[in-house]
């Protein structure tokens, strides 16, 4: 279906052959889809090619810096932001159509609603029930900060719409994909919190994670998801002790 405004859609990658086929074909309505890849050694490329996406490489820095390049990349006003292990459901699908068929539209961005699933299970609960991210944006106004970890697109004197029909997140094959990358996130943010911070002690180490397992289990009500809600709490938990322990160390060595 055509748009009154086309739309170019960027996925960034690096070794997602298990996931790239279904993001692409998620969003094969769009105008234009380029795929930033970071010389992955997998077939994500190769399958890229096959579903006649504009396959970019380049070196990874950081994913702030990996976005903004790619967002100067697109020949189109719109563009919609996503990773690999995202999907665009019909539901969102047909939303966005709408929007890109107002003779005007009046936002610069657009939050879009996320539904995240663990190892295959769909999580209600457990502090990710009301995830959001700003996906949707004009290429002339969506820029990322330089955050490391979650990084987010500046929206200071922006118009920012809200989409409530969700994208579909198929975060962490396994477990052992789940605990990696909560490492690689723990080094990142402790990489964004040094300068801040001045030091890291008891109350850091133990009551920080404690309290995020409180917080994700009980007061965003991880336990109505069951064991995998338990086990989301206590690997977030995981996470927030791992940062103070880089924290440490990089401190240690400057």
């Amino acid at each position: 279906m055509k748009t009154l405004h086309p739309i170019s859609v960027i996925i960034t990658t690096h070794n997602e052959a298990e996931n790239i086929a279904a993001c692409i074909d998620s969003v094969s309505w769009a105008n234009e889809i380029i795929v930033v890849d970071s010389f992955s050694s997998d077939s994500t490329v190769e399958i890229a090619k096959n579903k006649n996406a504009i396959i970019l490489q380049r070196e990874y820095i950081g994913p702030s810096d990996q976005k903004n390049w790619a967002i100067e990349q697109v020949k189109n006003e719109w563009v919609l932001i996503l990773d690999a292990d995202e999907r665009v459901s019909m539901a969102l699908q047909n939303k966005i159509q709408s929007i890109l068929n107002q003779s005007t539209i009046n936002e610069d961005l657009f939050w879009i609603a996320r539904q995240n699933y663990f190892l295959g299970k769909k999580i209600n609960y457990s502090g990710w029930q009301n995830d959001k991210v700003i996906r949707l944006i004009r290429k002339e106004k969506g820029k990322y900060n330089d955050k490391q970890v979650h990084e987010e697109i500046i929206t200071q004197g922006l118009k920012v719409g809200m989409i409530a029909e969700k994208l579909d997140h198929y975060t962490y094959k396994s477990m052992h994909h789940f605990l990696a990358k909560m490492d690689r996130y723990a080094l990142w943010s402790a990489k964004d919190h040094a300068a801040k911070t001045k030091s890291v002690g008891i109350f850091q180490l133990f009551f920080k994670p404690l309290y995020r397992f409180i917080q994700h289990f009980f007061l965003k009500l991880g336990f109505l998801d069951g064991l995998t809600g338990f086990i989301i709490s206590v690997i977030m938990a995981l996470g927030v002790f791992l940062r103070y322990v880089y924290l440490i160390d990089l401190k240690k060595n400057t």
